[in-house]
C-alpha cells in the first residue's frame, strides 16, 4: 500500500519490480486489497491509493445494506381483533410489535407491547376491546420500504424510540405490510458485517 501511495498510479508490474516477486506472487495480494475498497486498479492505468480508513470503508459497506436483505416476516391482524387475542398472537409469535390491517389488508396501525399493557391494565374486559381502540393509527406511523438503507431505518428507530418498523409497498389505496425491520434485524446485519470483515 506505501509504494502504491508514493507512486499511484502504478502498474502491478512495477509494484512487483519494487518487492523483487513475480507478478503472479503479488495478484492474491492485490485482487484483496482492491476487493477491500483500500486500492482501486484501472485498467492500462494501475492501481491507486484510495484514501480511506478501515473506518471510512466499514461505513461505506454499512450504507449499501439495504432494508431488503434484512427484513424479517411480519406479525399481522385485522384491526377488529379483540385486545386480548393481540396479547395471545404477541405471546405466540415471540414478537414485540404486531401490525395492524384493515379488511384491505392495508396497513391501518401499530400496536406494540406498551400499548397492549397499558390497555391491560384497569378493569377492560379484554376480550370485548377491538385493537382499532387502542392502536397507533396511520398516519403517525413510521414506515420503511425494502430499497432504503437499513442505516437510515435504524437511525429512524432510535430517533422515534421504537422496536419495530413495518417494510411496505405502496398501492393505490394505501400501503401493504410485506416484512418488518426490528431491533434484532438491525443488531443480526451489525454482527454479520462484522464477521464479514
Amino acid at each position: 500500500m506505501q509504494i502504491v501511495k508514493d507512486y499511484g498510479p502504478i502498474t502491478g508490474e512495477s509494484i512487483a519490480e519494487k518487492l523483487n516477486l513475480t507478478r503472479a506472487t503479488l495478484r492474491p495480494d492485490l485482487a484483496i486489497l482492491t476487493m477491500a475498497g483500500y486500492l482501486e486498479a484501472r485498467p492500462r492505468v494501475g492501481y491507486f491509493y484510495t484514501g480511506k480508513t478501515g473506518k471510512q470503508l466499514f461505513a461505506d459497506k454499512m450504507k449499501k445494506m439495504k432494508v431488503e436483505d434484512y427484513q424479517s416476516i411480519p406479525v399481522v391482524i385485522n384491526e377488529n381483533v379483540s385486545v386480548y387475542d393481540a396479547i395471545v398472537t404477541m405471546f405466540l409469535e415471540d414478537v414485540g410489535t404486531l401490525f395492524v390491517v384493515d379488511d384491505e389488508s392495508l396497513l391501518a396501525g401499530v400496536l406494540s407491547r406498551k400499548d397492549l399493557l397499558r390497555a391491560s391494565l384497569g378493569k377492560q374486559e379484554l376480550t370485548a376491546i377491538p385493537v382499532n381502540i387502542i392502536m397507533t393509527r396511520m398516519p403517525n406511523i413510521a414506515v420503511c420500504y425494502k430499497d432504503d438503507p437499513l442505516i437510515d431505518v435504524a437511525e429512524q428507530l432510535i430517533e422515534k424510540q421504537i422496536d419495530a418498523m413495518p417494510v411496505v409497498r405502496k398501492t393505490e389505496k394505501g400501503y401493504e405490510v410485506i416484512g418488518r425491520i426490528t431491533k434484532t434485524n438491525i443488531t443480526k446485519a451489525f454482527v454479520s458485517l462484522a464477521k464479514e470483515d
